[in-house]
């Protein structure tokens, strides 16, 4: 396969993926800008969190609602509970990485927020505590996964899967929806 066929099946083949993921998911997406733009509403906080370039993908998230997306508008309450490098060493080192978020889920987060879990697996054990302590708060959980969606799947009040085994198709899905969420939220608050 030559560089350009290379490219050009990549594309097609997340272009395919995404068009699966529009004609099957749209009404899940749906429920999820619903939950984010009723917790942004009532005053609430979307929180976000995940591992490797999921954590890069919650705080690119949360930039996006607290500075801006596509209109410039009031700042919404977001928070990327994968920026705190003091927090997340003391925590990894004193009580286990397993807790990193689940810890500030606890101290932060309260009934009528959202956490959104970015997950490529469902597996993560740092997520799963983290959708467990949100839970037991009374804090609305949302859950971007892949492949089957493993454990949180069951956890979380809304579940978004995309139907993949490759990490990076994943991911990309991930934010590409997530972004069509914040322009709905927009939309919504700023009617």
């Amino acid at each position: 396969m030559t560089p350009a066929e290379q490219a050009r099946a990549g594309l097609e083949a997340l272009a395919a993926l995404a068009a699966r993921v529009a004609a099957e998911q749209v009404e899940t997406i749906t429920r999820i800008a619903e939950a984010y733009g009723a917790a942004l509403s009532a005053g609430g906080t979307l929180f976000f969190a995940g591992n490797g370039g999921s954590a890069a993908d919650a705080q690119h998230l949360a930039t996006e609602y607290v500075v801006r997306y596509q209109s410039n508008r009031a700042a919404l309450r977001a928070v990327a509970l994968t920026t705190d490098t003091s927090l997340l060493t003391a925590c990894a080192n004193d009580m286990g990485f397993d807790e990193v978020f689940a810890r500030q889920v606890e101290a932060l987060a309260r009934p009528g927020d959202v956490l959104s879990l970015h997950s490529t697996s469902g597996e993560s054990p740092n997520v799963i505590r983290a959708a467990q302590s949100a839970k037991a708060r009374g804090v609305r959980v949302v859950a971007f996964l892949g492949r089957s969606g493993g454990g949180l799947k069951d956890l979380a009040d809304v579940a978004l899967v995309v139907p993949a085994d490759d990490t990076a198709r994943i991911q990309e899905l991930h934010l590409a929806i997530e972004h069509v969420i914040c322009e709905m939220v927009e939309a919504r608050l700023t009617r």
